[in-house]
Parts: structure tokens; sequence; C-alpha cells
């Protein structure tokens, strides 16, 4: 359900409990607000009681989680209140609390959606004005990853995990005020068991137990209760994107993919979608292939066909996962390739003994390879990989099984600077076996 007035609380609800990193009692009050005030923290404990509105302009902190602050006023671990509220979809009120940190109650945002959901919601006069993103953007920090893509409806594809690929979770879903206290708002934070000493050492955490917490510890989980999804851990990487995301001051329309996500990087995102508000719209640049000059300078053009010893000095992948053998055609954004599918593929050792069948990633993976190729195109792009970012529309039709000829026919759709979404489909004996949006990214060999 869209709403498209604003919205704020009924009635005033309080709530009390232990900050997660100062570990000080703190007692917390939601309260309505008029229309056009947004979201504000208000720090009943100061003289003047000051206010914070929560917009990214006011981020000082990352490290672990996320700091507002003006002048000698500060508010951390915003995040998970902040999400509660962009999750139920309420655009004006105030947060009263008189410490520096919202109670971490048990590290999730459960806690605070039963408390709206107390309070209740009224419409405003006021219309709602949600940004659309217009263009697509990204940012790099470290190991974060992040891109955002135009997109009807606020959707998170988020792949997380810790360090050696540890406990790798990918989920993705678009985020309503129906999907959002069912699939999202119950995931609790979570640490490794080797971050703990570290976070002690500098201050951090003395609120924290497995009370409001699960910390992983080799390969074990530890927690008070059982898991509450199966993949909680990247759920809540996308509750903490909803909830830094909520600081752009207005609900965002948009298509989010994030590998391996921070607060950093959820913020310097949210600062870029903030630039681009501010400028005037631009329309989305759809793919256009760049006239080849001659072979030699381009030997991805029109009519080309390329043996796998081509396909290599194209694409950095080298086998057991280079997933293209041969390019049959390339006509204008239309790219048609060959993947020999045979028994000594590694895979098929455990996928499935005495019954191999091609993983559909690997499928994926393969419309993102020959994507690629076509957008070596442009000479800047030479030598770079192209990184299977997300699936969309994804269908399954038929097993692909040792012996098979995949074809892997792939029309690019859109291309902004090193992003690009394609529509890809892969056939057996002319039969469609699986088919998906692909998004993927040019990066930089290593």
């Amino acid at each position: 359900m869209r709403v498209s007035q604003q919205q704020t609380l009924r009635e005033s609800v309080a709530f009390s409990g232990l900050g997660l990193h100062s570990g000080n009692r703190v007692h917390l009050n939601f309260l309505p607000a008029p229309p056009g005030t947004g979201i504000r923290f208000r720090r009943v404990d100061l003289d003047g009681k000051p206010e914070i509105e929560a917009r990214v302009e006011h981020v000082i902190d990352t490290n672990r989680s996320t700091t507002l602050g003006k002048g000698n006023v500060k508010i951390h671990t915003v995040e998970h209140v902040l999400a509660a509220f962009a999750g139920a979809g309420v655009d004006n009120a105030f947060i009263e609390l008189d410490a520096s940190e919202p109670p971490i109650a048990d590290g999730s945002s459960r806690e605070f959606v039963r408390m709206i959901e107390k309070a209740g919601l009224v419409p405003q006069a006021e219309a709602r004005t949600p940004y659309r993103v217009t263009e697509p953007l990204e940012i790099q920090v470290g190991e974060t990853l992040m891109q955002i893509f135009p997109h009807d409806r606020l959707k998170i594809s988020c792949t997380s995990s810790g360090a050696n690929g540890r406990f790798t979770q990918f989920q993705s879903l678009e985020v309503t005020p129906e999907t959002w206290p069912k699939e999202l708002a119950h995931a609790r934070t979570f640490c490794f068991f080797e971050e703990i000493e570290f976070l002690f050492r500098n201050g951090l955490i003395k609120g924290g137990s497995l009370e409001n917490a699960v910390v992983i510890r080799d390969d074990a989980v530890l927690t008070t209760e059982p898991l509450r999804y199966e993949d909680e851990f990247v759920r809540h990487k996308m509750l903490d994107i909803v909830g830094d995301l909520s600081l752009l001051g207005r609900p965002l329309l948009g298509h989010v993919v994030a590998i391996r996500p921070s607060h950093t990087g959820n913020c310097e995102l949210t600062k870029q979608i903030a630039a681009q508000m501010r400028r005037p719209e631009k329309a989305v640049q759809t793919f256009t292939p760049p006239p080849a000059k001659s072979a030699e300078e381009n030997p991805v053009r029109d009519g080309a066909t390329l043996d796998v010893i081509q396909v290599m000095k194209i694409l950095p992948h080298r086998p057991p996962f280079l997933m293209v053998d041969r390019v049959t055609k390339i006509e204008g954004n239309r790219i048609v390739a060959q993947k020999n599918v045979t028994m000594a593929e590694p895979v098929f050792e455990g996928h499935f003994p005495g019954h191999p069948i091609l993983p559909g990633v690997l499928q994926l993976e393969a419309m993102a390879q020959v994507a690629g190729i076509l957008m070596m195109r442009q000479a800047e792009n030479a030598g770079k990989l192209a990184y299977f970012m997300s699936a969309e529309e994804v269908k399954w039709r038929k097993p692909v099984r040792p012996g098979d000829v995949l074809v892997i026919d792939v029309t690019m759709t859109k291309m902004r600077g090193k992003i690009g979404k394609a529509r890809g489909e892969c056939s057996v004996n002319g039969e469609l076996v699986s088919e998906a949006d692909v998004t993927f990214m040019l990066m930089e060999k290593e």
C-alpha cells in the first residue's frame, strides 16, 4: 500500500533500556510532530533540550554505528530507531531521550516497531514527496561496495559475509510497510567473537550481551534464542541500510545493491543520493555501443566471432570460472555466446553426486561475463572484470547437464559508467532453460 500523504504518530509512547555502546540507562519517548518536521532527536537531559534533525549532513561518525552531531550535541546508534520509522512510513516525529544513545532493546528494531504500532499513525494534510533515483550511483569504501539504480519502490539486494567468506548470505526484497515488520524488523545485530576484545578496548559495546546481540564464534552461533531468520545476518545489514538511507530526509525509491555494507558505505551512498536530489533531473542513460574504428582497435565489433583464446584476451576470468567458450554473434547491443558444459566441471563433484546439474548461479555469472565482453567495445574498459552483482525476474525452466551446449543470449539495456544492466536468456537445443535481468559492475583487476 502506498501512502500519498505525510504521516505522524497518533499519540506518544515510551520505552526504557540500555544503550549498546554507552551502557547507560536511557528513557526513550516517541511523540507526534507537525507536517514538514521530519524525524528529530531531542536531548531532554541537556539545557534547552537541543534537537538534531535526522539528516545525513549531521552524520559525524560511522564506526560500528551511525552517530549524529550538531554543535556539542551527539546522538549515537540511531540506525535501528530510524529504520523503524522509515519502514512504517512515519514522516514526522520527535524522538526524545535522556542520554546520548537510544536503548538497544534486543538488538533489532522490533521494540521500536511495537512502539509505533501502539502509538498508531494518522495522515497529515501535506503531501508526501518521495525521491526517485534518476541515474545509477555507486560508492566503494574498503570492502564495501554500494550501488543504487532507478526503481519504482525501495528495493535492497544485499550480500553479507565475514572474514574469509564466513556466513556469506544474500537476500533481496522490496521494503514496504507490509514487508518491513515481517522480513527485516526482527533481525538482530551481530558480531564475530574475535572482534569483541577490540570493541571493549575502544570503549564500545558496554551494554552488549547475548540478550541484545548474536555472537559468531568460529562456525557456532551464540544466542539466547534460535535465529529469527535463517539468514538473519544479511537481514540485519539490510535493516541498517533502511535506517541509514532514511537520513536522506525523504522516502526513497530505488534499487540498492550492497556488497558487505557498512554504516560508512550506507551514509556515503546517502550523501551521493542527496547530491543527486539537488541537481536538475537527468534521464537514465541507455546503452549505445560506440562504433569500432578497426578490427585491431576493437575486436568486439559487429559481425565478429571470438574463440576461447580471444575471449580470454578480453575477460580476466580463467577456467574453471570462465563461463564463455565462444562468441558466435555481436550485433549492436546484443551478443550471443556458448558454454560447453562437460563432466570435467569441478562443480559437478558436489552438485549433485550421481545427478549433475549446472547451478543456476553459474548461468547468471555466464550472462554477466557475456555482457562484460560487449562492454569491451569501449577502449577504457579493456582488461576489466565484469562482476555479477544482482539478478531480477529470475526464472529456471529446465536443468542443464553435462554434454549440453549452453547458448547465452544477452541484450544490454542500461549502462551508466561502470554499472550495467542486461537481459539474459540461456537455452539448450533451442529450449529456454533460464532467464534473468542481471546487474553487473566493471571493476579493475587487482
